[in-house]
């Protein structure tokens, strides 16, 4: 039996969506993809962007999405761009003001609430617990030497900004820091929070 011209064309036309909408999910998948924030996009982007260059509007754009790329890395990826050479100039680069927005851009959404959180728990817990995040981010670091790691400014603390974490405490002394030392903080905070959001903190409490 022969198939009716109506009947052909809704056949094809049917066909033809079918591919349309494998083509347009391919497309998708591969925009999205090349879309994906790495460290090496960021590091690239950074390196080719001089802030002291630009100013206004474009500026502003450029530290925006500066921050937007760090906050989809991986805490791994993010701890690593934080502590490298080019993020460090970056920021070297910024106003105090740009500092400070950038620090609070970049830090783990809720992590306020986990330094209330934090100063709440027991004093030989806390201590432990600052202990163990500065253990594991020192296990972390990359050696020095050509093309490693410029540290000086962050993780892990020095040793008397560690005093100081563990002396005043740890929501008072991020509440009184400058943007360089809430930069050095960050790495800290976001390990911290971490160990909060699994749960090893709490336990025994």
């Amino acid at each position: 039996m022969r198939v009716s011209s109506p009947k052909k064309r809704a056949i094809s036309a049917g066909l033809l969506a079918i591919v349309g909408i494998w083509a347009l999910g391919l497309t998708g998948y591969y925009a999205a993809k090349h879309a994906r924030v790495t460290p090496e996009k960021l590091q690239a982007f950074v390196s080719r962007t001089d802030l002291r260059r630009l100013s206004g509007a474009e500026r502003a754009a450029a530290l925006r999405q500066a921050a937007e790329m760090l906050n989809r890395l991986s805490l791994e990826d993010r701890r690593e761009m934080r502590m490298g050479r080019a993020v460090g100039e970056w920021f070297n680069a910024m106003t105090e003001a740009e500092k400070g927005e950038f620090i609070e851009a970049t830090l783990p959404t809720g992590f306020k609430q986990m330094i209330t959180a934090f100063e709440e728990l027991p004093e030989d817990k806390r201590r432990r617990a600052v202990d163990q995040a500065l253990k594991r981010l020192r296990e972390q670091m990359p050696p020095p030497g050509p093309g490693g790691t410029d540290a000086t400014n962050l993780a892990p603390l020095s040793p008397e900004l560690e005093a100081k974490v563990r002396t005043i405490g740890l929501k008072a002394f991020y509440s009184q820091s400058s943007a360089q030392t809430k930069a050095e903080l960050a790495p800290l905070l976001e390990e911290l929070q971490r160990n909060m959001e699994s749960g090893r903190l709490l336990r025994g409490r």
